[in-house]
C-alpha cells in the first residue's frame, strides 16, 4: 500500500495531504492510498480524508496530543511495518522534514526529500526534485522494499475525492516515551487565509518601499481579494514582514489561482517558490524586471501610484 502521512490543524485536512494524495495517484503503484491520522481529537480528521483515500488508519491517543518527532517517527514506522507499506508519504512542512529521516532509518529505507514528481518505473519509484536554486531539475530513483518521500507543497494539484468515502480503522500504537515536553505555544492570530492554502497571493517585494507600504497597500489589497499577502527574503530580513509570510527557495512554496507580484524583481530564488502558480500578475517600474518573464499580465508603473487606483476600483 501507499502511505500518507495527514498533515492537520484546527479539526481541518491540510490542502498538502490533498496534494500527497495527488502524488500517490499518479505513482501508478498498487495497493490503493491509505492515509494514517495521528493526534488526538481526531475524529473530524479522520471523517473528512475519508472521501479523498482508499482507507484511513487512525491514532488518536493522548500521547499524540503534541507532535514529537520521535513518537511521530516511531508511529509511522509501525505502520508501515504491520500494513507492509511499499510507499510513504510525508509532507514537505517543516515537521515532516524533521521527522521524515527518523522513519527511514526504522524502515531501513531510502529517503526521496522535496520532490515535484513520482513514478514508480519498473518497480523503482522514479522523482524530480529542484536543485542548484532551482534552475535544475534533476531526477533520481530509489529502490527497495519500501521507499519514504517527502513531497514539496504546492508540487501537486489538490486530489479530487472519490465517490464513496473510505473506511476507518483504529489502530494500537506501542509509542515510546517522549523525552521532550512542550509548555506552551503562541499562535499568530489572524483572519486571513494561510499563505500556503490561499487560491490568491499579493505579494510585496522592496519595491514596496517600508513597512507602512504593505501596511497602506499591500494588506488592503489583499483584504479586498480574500488573499493571503506574501514577502520576499529582502523584505523579511528587512524586518517588515515575518518570516512566515517568506515565499521563495528559503520560504514557503505557493500554487495559488492568482499571484500578484508587487515591487519584486523576480530574483531565481523567488521565482522558484512562486512559478507554479495558475495566473501571475506583475506590477513592477522596472520594464526589464526578470517577474515579467513569467508574468501573465504585467503592469508597468509605479506602486504607489498604481496600487491606490486598483484600490479605488475594487472599491468602487
Amino acid at each position: 500500500m501507499i502511505l500518507v502521512l495527514v498533515e492537520h490543524g484546527g479539526g481541518k485536512v491540510a490542502k498538502s495531504t490533498l496534494e500527497m494524495v495527488a502524488a500517490a495517484r499518479e505513482t501508478g503503484r498498487a495497493g490503493g492510498v491509505t492515509a494514517l491520522v495521528l493526534g488526538s481529537g481526531v475524529a473530524a480528521v479522520a471523517v473528512d480524508v475519508a472521501r479523498y483515500v482508499d482507507q484511513v488508519l487512525v491514532g488518536d491517543v493522548p500521547e499524540l496530543a503534541q507532535y514529537d518527532p520521535e513518537v511521530w517517527a516511531a508511529a509511522v514506522a509501525q505502520i508501515a511495518t504491520e500494513g507492509e507499506a511499499h510507499t510513504v508519504l510525508i509532507g514537505g512542512s517543516r515537521s515532516g522534514r524533521e521527522y521524515s529521516p527518523r522513519v527511514a532509518v526504522k524502515l531501513d529505507a531510502p529517503l526521496l526529500e522535496d520532490v515535484i514528481s513520482l513514478k514508480d518505473e519498473g518497480g523503482a519509484l522514479a522523482a524530480q526534485r529542484y536543485t542548484f536554486l532551482a534552475r535544475v531539475t534533476e531526477t533520481i530513483e530509489a529502490k527497495g522494499p519500501v521507499v519514504v518521500v517527502t513531497v514539496k507543497p504546492g508540487a501537486y494539484g489538490a486530489a479530487a475525492p472519490l465517490a464513496v468515502a473510505a473506511e476507518q480503522f483504529d489502530v494500537d500504537l506501542s509509542l515510546p516515551k517522549a523525552r521532550v515536553v512542550v509548555t506552551g505555544k503562541i499562535s499568530e492570530k489572524t483572519e486571513r487565509v494561510s499563505l500556503t492554502e490561499a487560491d490568491i497571493v499579493v505579494a510585496g517585494g522592496r519595491g514596496v518601499g517600508t513597512a507602512e507600504g504593505f501596511a497602506k497597500l499591500i494588506e488592503p489589497l489583499a483584504d479586498k481579494l480574500g488573499a493571503a499577502v506574501g514577502a520576499t527574503r529582502a523584505v523579511v530580513d528587512a524586518g517588515w514582514r515575518p518570516y512566515a509570510e517568506q515565499v521563495g527557495q528559503t520560504g514557503k512554496t505557493v500554487q495559488p489561482k492568482v499571484y500578484v507580484a508587487v515591487g519584486i524583481s523576480g530574483a531565481v530564488q523567488h521565482l522558484s517558490g512562486m512559478n507554479k502558480s495558475k495566473l501571475i500578475v506583475a506590477i513592477n517600474k522596472d520594464a526589464e524586471a526578470p517577474i515579467f518573464k513569467v508574468a501573465d499580465y504585467g503592469i508597468v508603473g509605479d506602486v504607489g501610484a498604481v496600487l491606490p487606483a486598483i484600490l479605488d476600483e475594487l472599491t468602487k
